[in-house]
């Protein structure tokens, strides 16, 4: 009679622990969709997140490339296809914070920011050749002389890619500032700036070309950005094509651009579903010399954007460690 009952208590327990067993889903690791646009400094963040979620936080993490449009619609529908916009700057991107951040309310910011700087540069040897220091030097016969390779009497300036709003920008304002009796503006890919800024340099020639930072040209080359006027909104009307067709005749810009403030955007559906990432996210942040240091190890020497990022988390783990609130 015993042994039959212990023997029933037995069977009991064990169907008990295996229906338990069943019933009860081990705990997965939380996961977080990162996206990546195109440029430099994005790929070197969204590399950087993915190895401390990874590394630090024991997440998994996908890398999911996109663009602006695409990455924010997919946060604001939160439904994990992209979670997280490494390289969000503002004012430029401010039309989808004002509508999935400001509007809808379903995308979030992080606390934590840094300052992106547009302007123009030359070689540090070619503004002390020719004293070159400030906006209006470009407009000097000289000046323009030495940066004309072709021979058409212009000196020529590289003001951006194709289909960067910042390049059309920089049209308005070589207008604006009186530099195109004097000046070429040219548009082309970011490779075709960067060789011609290391063959001139190589050649102790002139050139001029829109600059900012964070990038690694800082790193790459001596550059110097030249001064303008300071930023003011009044003299600063600046409309895209988006904007109307006739966006060039009605934009006016005689200053120097804003400040940026670049930090990262992410989904709030992350609070639910990756409660701990979306913490991490949250006190996130790096500075402008960070980010150019990173972009010079991927572009300026080559390396792969997730090294560059796991010797980074290695040697700063003080930073690392105030983002995850230890």
């Amino acid at each position: 009679m015993k042994k039959t009952t212990l023997k029933k208590t037995t069977v009991g327990l064990l169907g008990g622990i295996a229906l338990g067993l069943i019933a009860v889903p081990a705990i997965a690791a939380e996961k977080v969709a990162i996206g990546v646009p195109s440029w430099t400094g994005a790929q070197a963040i969204a590399n950087l997140l993915k190895v401390v979620v990874e590394e630090r936080i024991g997440g998994q993490v996908e890398l999911v490339p996109g663009n602006n449009a695409t990455i924010f619609q997919a946060m604001h529908q939160g439904k994990g296809d992209i979670d997280v916009h490494p390289d969000v700057w503002l004012p430029n991107q401010e039309s989808f914070t004002k509508k999935y951040v400001d509007g809808a309310g379903t995308v979030q910011l992080s606390q934590n920011s840094y300052a992106g700087n547009q302007g123009f540069c030359v070689s540090k040897d070619f503004a002390k050749k020719l004293n070159i220091s400030d906006i209006a030097d470009f407009g000097r016969p000289d000046v323009a002389a030495a940066m004309d390779s072709d021979g058409n009497g212009k000196g020529e300036m590289w003001i951006g890619a194709p289909g960067w709003a910042s390049a059309n920008v920089n049209q308005v304002k070589v207008r604006d500032y009186d530099l195109l009796p004097f000046i070429e503006p040219i548009r082309a890919e970011e490779s075709v700036k960067t060789a011609r800024v290391k063959d001139s340099i190589a050649k102790g020639e002139g050139y001029g070309f829109y600059c900012y930072k964070p990038h690694a040209i800082w790193y790459m080359f001596d550059v110097v950005m030249v001064s303008e006027p300071q930023f003011d909104p009044a003299k600063y009307k600046m409309l895209q094509p988006s904007d109307s067709p006739n966006w060039y005749e009605e934009s006016k810009v005689m200053t120097k651009d804003a400040l940026k403030n670049v930090q990262i955007a992410y989904s709030k559906s992350l609070q639910d579903r990756s409660p701990a990432i979306f913490e991490f996210l949250g006190r996130f942040g790096l500075n402008a010399d960070d980010v150019s240091g990173f972009a010079f190890e991927i572009s300026g020497k080559g390396r792969p954007a997730a090294d560059v990022a796991k010797q980074w988390v290695n040697t700063n783990s003080a930073r690392v460690d105030a983002w995850l609130g230890l």
